[in-house]
């Protein structure tokens, strides 16, 4: 995996990867043609990535007992909420209202990236994410995926490992 220099990150960095880079991450940058028509961003970016499925991760941001809390779950699944709610210390949990995640984040939906976001939310990653050496998520963008290694994705935006992916 190349790691991005200062030059590349002010040339048309992210917040998500001028966060990597500040924090010394390895991790590797993959662009692609957003198709606006395309029914699921997720899908999307692995299929045009040439990447498995269980290895893409999208940003879900959900309300729980009125907290903003990130999910990281699998393109090919869906977040369990319940879940989710559970691995925060909650009691019930919502999809968040897209504009207050867009504003909260600083990122457009499509393109939510766990990484540098306005407001660091409390993020939990589904545990499949484990098994895999490296994953890919948004690197802030629609049309742009960030690849690092799991357990730098976790550190750098304290997120805990719980079961809260469905496939």
């Amino acid at each position: 995996m190349a790691k991005k220099s200062k030059k590349q990150q002010q040339s048309g960095g992210t917040p998500a990867t001028v966060a990597l880079s500040a924090a010394g991450v390895e991790f590797t940058v993959h662009a692609y043609d957003h198709d606006p028509s395309h029914p699921s961003y997720g899908e999307e970016a692995a299929e045009a990535m040439g990447v498995s499925p269980d290895r893409v991760f999208k940003t879900l941001v959900a309300d729980v007992d009125g907290n903003l809390v990130v999910g990281v779950v699998p393109v090919a699944g869906t977040l369990d909420l319940k879940a989710l709610a559970s691995a925060v210390g909650g009691k019930r949990a919502a999809m968040a209202d897209p504009a207050l995640a867009e504003r909260t984040t600083g990122y457009v939906r499509g393109g939510i990236s766990p990484l540098g976001q306005r407001k660091r939310l409390p993020t939990v990653l589904d545990d499949s994410a484990l098994a895999h050496a490296t994953i890919c998520v948004s690197a802030g963008r629609r049309g742009l995926e960030v690849e690092l290694a799991p357990g730098d994705l976790a550190e750098l935006t304290g997120a805990v490992s719980a079961p809260i992916g469905r496939g």
